[in-house]
C-alpha cells in the first residue's frame, strides 16, 4: 500500500474555487482502481492551508490516478497557484492502531 499526504498551500482568495475543483477530482479519484482513501481538509483557511490525504493499493494504481485526464486537467489548472509538500511513503506493515 501506498500512503500520500502532506501540504498544498494555495492563495486564501482562491481557496474556495480550488476546493470546489478539488471535490470534483476526489468525487472522480474515489472510483478508480486501487483507490482505498483520498481526502483533503482546509488545515489553515487564512494560510490557504490544505491538507491531503490518500491511500493507494499500488504504485501502478497510484500512476493510472497521476495520468488520468481530470487529474492532469486539475494540475495543469493550478500548478502555478499551489505549492508545498506532498510525499508518498511504501507501507509494508499496516495494522490497526493498539496492535503492538
Amino acid at each position: 500500500m501506498l500512503i500520500v499526504t502532506g501540504h498544498t498551500y494555495i492563495e486564501p482568495s482562491q481557496l474556495s474555487l480550488f476546493l470546489a475543483d478539488l471535490q470534483t477530482l476526489a468525487i472522480a479519484t474515489r472510483l478508480r482502481a486501487g483507490n482505498i482513501a483520498y481526502h483533503a481538509a482546509v488545515e489553515d483557511a487564512a494560510l490557504g492551508q490544505v491538507l491531503v490525504s490518500e491511500r493507494w493499493a499500488d504504485q501502478a494504481s497510484l500512476s493510472a490516478h497521476l495520468q488520468a485526464a481530470g487529474t492532469l486537467s486539475f494540475v495543469s489548472k493550478w500548478q502555478g497557484q499551489m505549492h508545498g509538500e506532498i510525499r508518498r511513503f511504501d507501507v509494508s506493515n499496516e495494522r490497526a492502531l493498539t496492535d503492538s
